[in-house]
């Protein structure tokens, strides 16, 4: 069986138990972890989680990291003057662009299709990196997850730590985490 079914076959495992609804915001978060190598047959077999969720009887309300960065730097003044001097955009990315890409996701997770019987599917974490960190912003959002927020991530999960496109030192966090290795237990 292909990485990205057997990470489906995990996932609605999961998905399909009953959801305990008295949990934290971080609780609600689950991550379907898989190699950076697999993002783009992710991509294209998205359509696998939906039906997953759906066959559970769920809904699904999909976001997508992607173009957040470019629509942000299309809005900002002086984005010109950022492309000459870049590092002059440090302090942005820190304070607004986090409070952007934060409020993006905060819209779909209390958007009137994002109940607490709703999955938030938050795919395109990747379009993040080198930006800001994704713990900040899951950190910003907690309080505003409903249902459940499952996040794609492309990277590794190993000792409680998730660690982006393997590229940093992870960063625990209280999410459930899907892997092919098994995953749904804390």
């Amino acid at each position: 069986m292909a990485l990205i079914e057997e990470l489906v076959g995990s996932y609605k495992s999961h998905i399909s138990a009953p959801w305990q609804r008295n949990l934290a915001g971080a609780q609600k978060a689950i991550f379907v972890v898989y190699p950076k190598t697999d993002e783009r047959r992710l991509r294209a077999r998205l359509e696998l989680f939906e039906l997953a969720t759906k066959e559970s009887g769920h809904g699904w309300v999909p976001f997508d990291f992607t173009p957040v960065f470019a629509r942000w730097m299309a809005d900002t003044a002086y984005r010109g003057e950022y492309f000459q001097t870049p590092s002059d955009l440090t302090m942005k990315l820190e304070t607004d662009f986090l409070e952007y890409a934060a409020s993006q996701l905060r819209e779909a997770l209390t958007s009137a299709k994002a109940d607490e019987n709703s999955v938030v599917a938050a795919f395109g974490v990747a379009g993040l990196y080198g930006f800001t960190h994704a713990s900040l912003v899951l950190k910003e959002i907690e309080s505003s997850i409903r249902g459940r927020l499952v996040l794609f991530f492309p990277g590794e999960y190993e000792n409680q730590n998730y660690r982006l496109l393997d590229a940093r030192d992870g960063w625990n966090y209280h999410a459930i985490p899907i892997t092919v290795h098994g995953g749904g237990e804390l």
